[in-house]
């Protein structure tokens, strides 16, 4: 199968990219300046002759978006609407990748896939109208939300954490707020393993399992490190206040995977052991 993978440069595209490429996938991934997502004509003309079309691409300053929302609106909602279409009208199929930041994030139990989206921020408002503009476009587009994700191919959370422990020696990171960390190379994984399995089409979650604060997380990355754990002390989001709020809760379900016959990804703590390695020698 051809592919397209729009941001394909990211630090998740370019997990996808290597994963495409070692699965003797044939992939086509332009850059910014090739492909301008929100200009129709050049995403018509993109998606011809390819069978998928994996959008990675995003604004994900979520603190910038709440003054420069429009441009969010642009990235995030716009050009998945496009990109929806035009696979649509070309026969292809589309996997867009979308964010925990569609819920308020005030729930108690996991978030199931079909819960009403409720976001609190800029950047949620925008990725939520992606996702309604891409399940419109096509039953058969898939929509896959992830959370935390860090990688090895660009700035992410453990790679920050281990360089300010190391540098000051200590610091301290919010422990209401709760998640799932996830590694950029099993989510390119399981979007490999959604479209094998032809899994129907709508929304899915692709996070690791299991929960942690961005706290506990924190001091299991400074142990990765070599570092000493004690290193870490708990704030308050109330304490590191930010133009965004954050949600509280970002625990996703994975009930429809599991009832498409798709195996979730691992347990992060796990998958973290797997990963921390390749992250933190970049």
């Amino acid at each position: 199968m051809r592919w397209l993978v729009v941001g394909g440069n990211g630090m998740l595209g370019t997990d996808l990219r290597a994963a495409l490429v070692r699965a003797g996938e044939d992939v086509v991934a332009p850059d910014r300046r090739a492909l301008d997502v929100t200009d129709a004509a050049a995403v018509r003309s993109a998606v011809q002759d390819v069978d998928l079309v994996v959008n990675c691409a995003a604004f994900t300053a979520v603190d910038a978006a709440e003054t420069e929302e429009p441009a969010a609106f642009a990235v995030n909602a716009t050009a998945p609407a496009l990109l929806a279409r035009a696979a649509a009208a070309a026969g292809a199929r589309l996997v867009h990748v979308s964010t925990d930041y569609v819920f308020a994030g005030d729930g108690t139990r996991p978030y199931d896939e079909d819960d009403d989206v409720a976001p609190r921020s800029a950047y949620g408002r925008t990725k939520a109208a992606g996702e309604w503009a891409v399940l419109a476009a096509s039953r058969d587009h898939l929509v896959v939300r992830t959370a935390w994700l860090y990688g090895a191919h660009g700035p992410c959370f453990p790679r920050t954490i281990a360089r300010v422990a190391r540098e000051r020696g200590a610091v301290s990171v919010v422990d209401d707020q709760v998640g799932q960390p996830t590694w950029t190379v099993d989510l390119a994984d399981l979007v490999l393993r959604l479209v094998a399995a032809r899994a129907p089409g709508g929304v899915y979650h692709g996070t690791a399992t299991g929960a942690v604060s961005w706290f506990g997380f924190a001091r299991a990355v400074v142990a990765a490190a070599g570092l000493d754990p004690e290193t870490v002390s708990p704030t308050t989001s109330a304490d590191f206040a930010r133009p965004a709020p954050r949600p509280a809760y970002s625990v996703l379900g994975h009930g429809r995977l599991e009832a498409a016959g798709v195996a979730p990804v691992g347990r992060w703590a796990e998958r973290w052991a797997a990963a921390a390695p390749s992250v933190l020698a970049g």
